[in-house]
């Protein structure tokens, strides 16, 4: 009898590692499947690669003063704003005047350059602080399949504002989910040290679904709802941004530090990951 047990118990425990050696090879087969299709390593000193950046200029006058949310800054397409030292792209805010903007800051697109439906998009970044600072790692669609801003939607990979410097945001804006209406959706992480160290910025996205990472943890996932382009506009295409902004609706709330600038973020790579087949 005894012997039957042990034979039945080793039975059982094979089983179970066979199962458990499927999962793992199933889980494993599922990541490998995405390929490095388009990355910025940032590995030659200078001015950003044109080739695979444009530069958004100005305040947003006259059709979107403040780029649509009450911001300070005027980007430009100068060294001092944006740069590529030691293998890392620096966007730097800088507190000067240009035109009847007081501060100068740099905001760059992949937009007209490459776009992407689905993918596994990681940004390795260090962030920026002081009070009245407002950094993003964002998302906008390419064509407006939709209708304007935020019928099209927008997806905010990673947000850092100076007066809440221990945690980073993920969030959407769609029509039925926007700041405008106080429906937006998202959710945020604590990462103490988002100033001082690097780390990956991730969103997943696939047909079914939006996931939310720092350092490969997911914090935050939102499924499709599979009802309309309102809660939903995201199978289209969309190009990658990043910038830091000053001030604004949300960066604004407790004023504006003068004395924290100049403010950096530092940018080690971009890299999107597609899969063949979805």
């Amino acid at each position: 009898m005894k012997s039957l047990q042990l034979l039945t118990l080793i039975i059982l425990l094979i089983i179970t590692s066979c199962e458990n050696t499927e999962k793992q090879t199933e889980t494993t087969q599922n990541e490998s499947d995405y390929q490095l299709v388009w990355s910025d390593e940032f590995d030659k000193d200078g001015m950003p690669d044109t080739t695979k950046w444009t530069y958004a200029i100005g305040d947003g006058c006259p059709e979107l003063c403040g780029w649509g949310n009450g911001e300070k800054q005027y980007y430009t397409n100068q060294k001092e704003n944006a740069r590529v030292e030691n293998g890392v792209l620096i966007i730097e805010a800088r507190k000067e005047t240009v035109d009847s903007s007081d501060y100068t800051s740099a905001k760059l697109e992949t937009k007209g350059k490459q776009d992407w439906l689905y993918g596994k998009f990681e940004t390795r970044a260090k962030l920026q602080g002081g009070t009245g600072t407002w950094s993003a790692l964002w998302m906008l669609p390419s064509e407006n399949k939709y209708g304007y801003w935020p019928k099209s939607g927008e997806i905010d990979i990673m947000e850092h504002v100076g007066h809440e410097s221990d945690w980073v945001f993920g969030t959407i804006h769609t029509e039925a989910y926007n700041h405008w209406k106080k429906t937006h959706i998202g959710d945020s992480i604590a990462v103490k040290d988002s100033e001082t160290e690097f780390h990956v910025y991730g969103l997943e996205w696939t047909p079914d679904s939006l996931k939310w990472s720092v350092d490969n943890e997911v914090y935050f996932a939102l499924g499709n709802p599979n009802q309309t382009s309102a809660e939903w506009p995201y199978d289209q295409r969309f190009y990658f941004i990043m910038n830091i902004a000053i001030g604004g609706f949300w960066g604004e709330m407790y004023g504006i530090d003068d004395a924290a600038f100049p403010q950096r973020m530092e940018v080690d790579y971009v890299r999107v990951y597609q899969k063949d087949k979805l």
